[in-house]
């Protein structure tokens, strides 16, 4: 009997690692809203806008990067991506106009995509087995939210003993220092001889064609608008709209004497909770058919998401609701790549996840931009939170007609 392949192989853990940094930097933006606010005097859009425009460029990047890694290579798109991304970082530290923040964060964006999801999770599939592809996928997409368990606490811990402008500087040093294990990741090229034979325009064709991969990319939206709104700005909601927490000797127990605190833990214990979730979702993909995993995802979201918003806030909704989102948090994403994988094969997953995911952070320049915008008007944020509960009750929905087979690859004779 075959020995079974390994889960862990050094493509994952590289990959998880790369993951993880970049993912500890991109989670930590909602923390400077207040301070950078705050320095320069600048409206809430303004800062908002900027992470909107990071997540919007993100969000082009994304099939860009993943067209660049399928021809020239993985290791040197994630190389760029690093190097645009650390670039970005700089620059941004000596921005003191809104204008300069939000162009900066563009090269900010295009690095995420050169050294998040798109460029690596089609590394690990095709370096998984087809046993373990699930699996490995669920786990590389729990390390962003390892990285989101860590980087908004060593945000607000290092904004304690330096300026914004050189937390940034830190960052990009970051971002530069996990390259060192890039030498580890060398995935073959696991796709079957008619993937290999489909060229890209054949496979982009096939999948512009096919309804579902329609309601896929309809589908990640709201996804994206979620996760970016309260990415950039739970932190300063909570920080404003919950009540006093001095009193709270269970929260004084854990060291959050401040909503400033509380706020940033809480983004903290969404990643942590959706490593569970996520390597739940992943383990689940296996056995259970993705729509409806994606459906149930959203219509979970939707309903915590508007039970949260509907009953009062206090300190401890707000760690209830962060437990429960960040269960549902990234479980999406490994089903979502699963799926394409599953309907387009391997060989050119990158490219079309990342057009999928393009979808994703439309929504996230959405809700994070409204979020900003909409709290200047109004003074609050719960107008653009009723929105993202329309918007996920809409994708858990449109994941119901997708129809899971995976089409035969026409090849040429």
């Amino acid at each position: 009997m075959p020995d079974r392949a390994p889960l862990f192989t050094p493509v994952l853990l590289v990959g998880c690692f790369i993951i993880l940094v970049s993912f500890a930097v991109r989670a930590s933006f909602g923390v400077f809203q207040i301070p950078i606010a705050e320095e320069f005097g600048w409206l809430r859009a303004e800062f908002s806008l900027a992470i909107a425009i990071q997540n919007l460029a993100w969000g082009i990047g994304q099939p860009l990067f993943g067209a660049v890694a399928e021809k020239i290579g993985d290791r040197k798109a994630i190389v760029i991506g690093a190097l645009v991304y650390a670039l970005g970082l700089v620059l941004s530290s000596w921005a003191v106009t809104p204008g300069a923040m939000q162009a900066y964060e563009v090269l900010v964006g295009f690095g995420i995509a050169g050294t998040g999801f798109g460029v690596i999770l089609a590394v690990v599939g095709r370096a998984s087995s087809d046993e373990n592809r699930s699996m490995s996928l669920a786990i590389a997409t729990a390390a962003g939210s390892a990285g989101q368990v860590v980087g908004a606490p060593l945000a607000e811990w290092l904004l304690t003993l330096m300026s914004w402008q050189w937390v940034f500087i830190v960052f990009a040093a970051m971002i530069l220092g996990m390259l060192v294990s890039l030498p580890l990741m060398r995935a073959p090229v696991s796709a079957s001889r008619a993937e290999l034979q489909e060229s890209m325009g054949a496979i982009l064709t096939r999948a512009a064609k096919d309804p579902s991969f329609a309601m896929i990319f309809l589908g990640f939206f709201s996804c994206g608008y979620q996760l970016a709104f309260i990415t950039a700005h739970f932190p300063a909601f909570v920080t404003e709209m919950c009540g006093p927490i001095a009193t709270s000797g269970v929260l004084h127990g854990l060291g959050i004497t401040t909503t400033s605190a509380l706020g940033a833990v809480s983004i903290s214990l969404i990643g942590l909770f959706n490593i569970a979730g996520t390597l739940t979702a992943g383990w689940l993909g296996k056995r259970f058919t993705r729509k409806y995993l994606l459906a149930a995802i959203y219509t979970g979201r939707t309903i915590a998401a508007a039970l949260f918003i509907a009953l009062p806030i206090t300190p401890t909704s707000v760690l209830i609701f962060s437990a429960v989102m960040g269960a549902l948090w990234l479980a999406t994403v490994p089903l979502t790549s699963g799926l394409i994988a599953h309907l387009y094969g391997l060989r050119y997953m990158g490219t079309l996840y990342g057009i999928v995911f393009l979808s994703h952070q439309i929504g996230g320049f959405l809700g994070v931009w409204l979020g900003g915008r909409l709290y200047d008007a109004y003074g609050d944020y719960t107008l653009v939170w009723w929105i993202g509960v329309g918007v996920g009750a809409f994708s858990a929905l449109i994941h119901l007609p997708v129809r899971e087979h995976r089409p035969p690859v026409a090849v040429a004779v």
